[in-house]
């Protein structure tokens, strides 16, 4: 009996459409699901008639499989993906290949791959991006751990992944360890940014202007013509497109709560790691916090009764002041997403290719935009970019915005609609583009009642002060960290 190609272990959405994508590529797949019922129904069902081998132990998978095994584990982020490696190493020989396409912790990936690689194996984090359709049709991929795996893995991954219209491959090699894992973290970072600054939007013309859902239907599908042209603002026109059984509109009937699985916490986390000022992410996780205290807001909003003033402005240009305002915040995410990275590779030895990682996703994964191609753009012009504000096309968006990107801020703190990752991108941008921030004020203060020392204007960096501030404390300077 021929034996598969590659070996695929967890048969949930996402491992049954990849299943199902590799096999449609031409390869053959051997599947395991730890509920064997699972497993038959899969094979009797989507699998039927292909090129699909169902197994009911891990020894039948790695026996079913040519070698040197590649064995993708589709299995639940955490402990799972510990115990699969574990019974699987005594069955796998040197140089076979364990694959981890779950969302797990960068952190755990490179334990996995010294773990793995102590064993004489080759171990691979690489993230999925794209839900259940981007695993069908074709993901957005980015793999990262072992480099001798990625010549083995090379053809199943070009294969599957997502092309840009140009034919290329949405996928490339990320790194070393859990380069691939941080990377799909970030990027899971930035799409709870990217969903955040659409749904401020959408407040915005509900609450300010009155919009109805289908009048914001064709705003959003007339922004996807522009520079903000993207899956997000596709499916957001979608959604407040569709009508419910009764003809109203769905979106306004969906309780007002947003889930997380950890990723965007998991990337702010990060930034307070690597000391990366990640403002508009954090506030866009924040954001479903809050959304979550659903019953203590109803109290507050009862408690706090206020009249919202009526928009008296022209109503078509403020809708393009918000226009800009998303694009500018769009900008802000993805460079400060970008500074995590760059950050992160230092710390942890990672060549990253900053735009490959833009090419990754232009196609496939859920943050897929036109917008991505600008980003390659810049780190061609200039691979050591320090930031995408600095490169010249973005600095001339940037200021051609600002006008308006202020409008929308200032309408939404005047007329109390809530925006904190507009607002807070905002105020970043003028921090960053700030020649002085007041943190000479605040060493002081930190050197008046803890002696935590400052440096001085009209001294070399790296020499450090202390004052007696009231002339009862000492001349001894406490020690000091730079986040």
């Amino acid at each position: 009996m021929k034996k598969a190609d590659i070996g695929l272990i967890g048969l949930a959405v996402m491992g049954e459409n990849l299943a199902m994508n590799m096999e449609s590529r031409g390869f053959s797949v051997a599947v395991y699901n730890r509920t064997a019922e699972k497993m038959q129904a899969f094979i009797a069902g989507r699998a039927l008639g292909k090129n699909i081998i169902g197994c009911y132990s891990p020894a039948e998978l790695v026996s079913a499989l040519e070698k040197p095994r590649k064995i993708f584990m589709m299995v639940k982020a955490g402990r799972a993906v510990d115990d699969m490696i574990e019974q699987l190493l005594p069955l796998l020989d040197k140089g076979d290949v364990l694959i981890d396409g779950g969302n797990s912790r960068f952190t755990d990936t490179i334990r996995r791959t010294e773990r793995v690689e102590n064993e004489g194996l080759l171990y691979v984090g690489t993230g999925v991006s794209g839900g259940e359709e981007g695993a069908l049709n074709g993901p957005s991929l980015m793999p990262g751990g072992s480099p001798e795996a990625w010549p083995l893995i090379r053809p199943v991954f070009h294969a599957i992944c997502a092309k840009t219209d140009e034919g290329v491959p949405c996928c490339g090699w990320v790194g070393d360890n859990g380069a691939g894992h941080f990377v799909k973290m970030v990027h899971n970072g930035i799409e709870y940014g990217d969903m955040q600054i659409i749904c401020e939007a959408y407040q915005l013309m509900r609450d300010l202007l009155g919009m109805s859902d289908g009048e914001m239907s064709e705003v959003f599908a007339r922004w996807n013509e522009t520079e903000l042209d993207s899956y997000l603002i596709g499916i957001t026109a979608d959604i407040l497109a569709y009508r419910d059984e009764d003809g109203s509109p769905l979106a306004e009937k969906i309780l007002d709560t947003a889930g997380q699985k950890g990723t965007g916490k998991w990337t702010c986390v990060s930034a307070l790691e690597e000391g990366v000022p990640l403002t508009l992410i954090g506030e866009a996780v924040f954001s479903r916090c809050l959304s979550a205290m659903k019953e203590e807001r109803v109290r507050a909003a009862d408690t706090f009764r206020r009249e919202r003033p009526v928009f008296s402005g022209d109503r078509e240009a403020f809708i393009e002041s918000i226009r800009r305002a998303l694009y500018a915040s769009k900008i802000v995410s993805y460079a400060q997403g970008y500074m995590l990275m760059s950050t992160a590779a230092k710390t942890y030895g990672w060549d990253l290719d900053f735009g490959g990682i833009a090419l990754m996703w232009r196609g496939g994964c859920i943050i897929r935009s036109v917008f991505l191609g600008r980003i390659k753009d810049a780190y061609d012009r200039d691979p050591e970019l320090a930031n995408l504000l600095l490169d010249p096309y973005f600095k001339e968006t940037m200021e051609s915005l600002l006008p308006a990107w202020r409008e929308a801020a200032a309408a939404a703190v005047l007329y109390g609609v809530p925006a904190p990752a507009l607002v807070s991108a905002l105020s970043w941008f003028d921090g960053y583009t700030a020649e002085r921030l007041p943190a000479n004020l605040l060493q002081a203060q930190r050197d008046y009642f803890g002696a935590h020392t400052y440096e001085r204007l009209d001294s070399p960096r790296g020499r450090f002060f202390h004052t007696n501030w009231t002339g009862r404390g000492g001349s001894t300077g406490a020690g000091t960290y730079n986040a």
